[in-house]
């Protein structure tokens, strides 16, 4: 029995948007040198959210020069007084917890009940967490002097707007570093709250500088002569376009891209649990997870009877209004996201793969995709092999543990996997054998400030997060 909901929406009123915003640049909001501008909408209902300013090449070099004039103080300020500034913004994060979490659902599409109870206190956390490592950096394993690099230039994706704000700018402030952010040009205004968050906690002008547009905004801090570090996460493509420009300078880079999961479903893991983890896997902020579990391989012996257990599952899926508490599955964050997860499904039903979705109204109104599941795919299949960034599942089967190696194996990606066993030292093993950064056992999208997070391959190299987080960011 499918039990009905009644809406439980959350008042828009507890995030008012402005109908305008500037550039945060030395602490202060200004327009565009060029007086450009583009609009940002709510991806659920197609409507105008607010104009945010473009920044252009100009607006750029004068934000490095603020991060540039503000780096010897900032640098040079003890440990413990850098950890109060960062400790100051987590508390403001929790106090504006409810207010962040409704602008993150408007301007991304993401359901209200992720953005409030795990991407904003993950927040919270990053910036808790690195306050407490700025006046230990002598103990974190970089040397007895580690010093910061200088101006850090930031890019961050639209997939989990504040949150990869939070991974980018606390290890960088806690080390001593000054930054330059840019966020996704479709979900701006996040970050933008952020730096009104950077003023009420009288963080230093020129610390932080946050500068939106679109790539040609990003290409020009990443190319950008002032800029000590680079830091990026989003596509492979973007990705590989930015070692192109950073080679051949002193700037150091750290790359978190795409990924192609596999979630391995052996024949004794509990049915009923590794299906909640599945569902969490894909289907988690529309599956617009870098990590995303989106191949499931699973033992040909228990195939059939977790399939239906799944497809019983998705059936309870709730898909609609992200400010809705009880949505499970948001909108889509833009039209040409919508139209590249389309492409992709048409192609793997083109290829023979067996696609199945359950019975769903979707709103008339923005961009939506119903969770989709793809069975009899081959592992030459595009759904199998690019990565899709959407709610679309490719099942695969396999006899052997050896055989799920090498199938989990055969991806361009190396960021994430999850393994579903009782038994602890097939986990352990098969954790050895996959070549990916971060292994889950008996879980999945289980994330904490203290763990570094980060891939190999075509998923980038560096990591972010813990301790390890520190280091790239410290002149060792």
């Amino acid at each position: 029995m499918k039990f009905e909901y009644a809406p439980a929406p959350e008042s828009r009123a507890a995030a008012p948007v402005a109908s305008s915003y500037g550039l945060f640049i030395d602490g202060e909001f200004r327009p565009s040198a060029a007086g450009k501008a583009f609009k940002t909408l709510s991806p659920a209902t197609e409507e105008v959210l607010s104009e945010v300013a473009h920044a252009g090449a100009d607006d750029v070099d004068a934000a490095v020069a603020a991060a540039r004039r503000a780096f010897p103080r900032w640098s040079g300020l003890p440990g413990a007084e850098r950890a109060k500034y960062l400790f100051r913004i987590a508390r403001l994060v929790q106090e504006r917890a409810r207010e962040l979490a409704v602008l993150e659902s408007l301007d991304n599409g993401k359901p209200i009940r992720e953005s409030r109870d795990v991407d904003i206190p993950l927040v919270a956390a990053h910036f808790f967490y690195y306050a407490g490592w700025a006046d230990k950096l002598p103990h974190a394993g970089f040397g007895q002097n580690p010093r910061a690099l200088g101006v850090a230039g930031q890019v961050i994706p639209w997939n989990f707007p504040l949150l990869m704000l939070a991974w980018k700018i606390a290890p960088a402030l806690a080390t001593g570093n000054t930054v330059v952010l840019k966020p996704a040009e479709t979900t701006p205004l996040t970050a933008l709250r952020f730096a009104e968050i950077c003023r009420q906690a009288a963080l230093p002008p020129g610390v932080v500088n946050i500068v939106t547009g679109d790539g040609s905004t990003g290409a020009a801090l990443v190319e950008h002569p002032g800029v000590d570090k680079v830091a990026f996460t989003g596509s492979t493509a973007v990705g590989r376009g930015i070692a192109r420009a950073v080679a051949g300078t002193r700037k150091k880079l750290t790359l978190e891209l795409g990924g192609k999961a596999a979630n391995i479903v052996f024949d004794d893991a509990p049915v009923d649990q590794a299906v909640e983890g599945i569902v969490n896997g894909i289907f988690f902020n529309q599956g617009h997870v870098c990590c995303a579990g989106s191949r499931l391989l699973v033992q040909e012996s228990v195939a059939e009877e977790l399939l239906a257990a799944l497809k019983r599952r998705m059936a309870t899926l709730r898909i609609g209004d992200p400010l809705d508490k009880n949505t499970d599955i948001g909108a889509i964050n833009s039209a040409a996201q919508l139209a590249r997860i389309r492409d992709l499904a048409d192609a793997g039903t083109a290829e023979g793969a067996r696609r199945w979705s359950p019975p769903c109204d979707l709103p008339t109104e923005g961009y939506w995709f119903p969770p989709t599941l793809f069975t009899e795919v081959g592992q030459s299949h595009r759904i199998a092999r690019e990565e899709i960034f959407g709610p679309v599942l490719s099942v695969l089967t396999f006899r052997t543990p050896e055989e799920a190696v090498a199938k989990a194996n055969n991806t361009p990606y190396g960021l994430s996997a999850g393994i579903w066993t009782e038994k602890g030292s097939r986990m352990l093993w098969l954790a050895g054998q996959l070549r990916a950064g971060v292994v889950w056992s008996n879980t999945f999208n289980k994330f904490d400030p203290t763990s570094p997070f980060g891939g190999y391959q075509e998923s980038g190299y560096g990591r972010e997060g813990g301790r390890h987080g520190l280091g790239a960011y410290l002149d060792v």
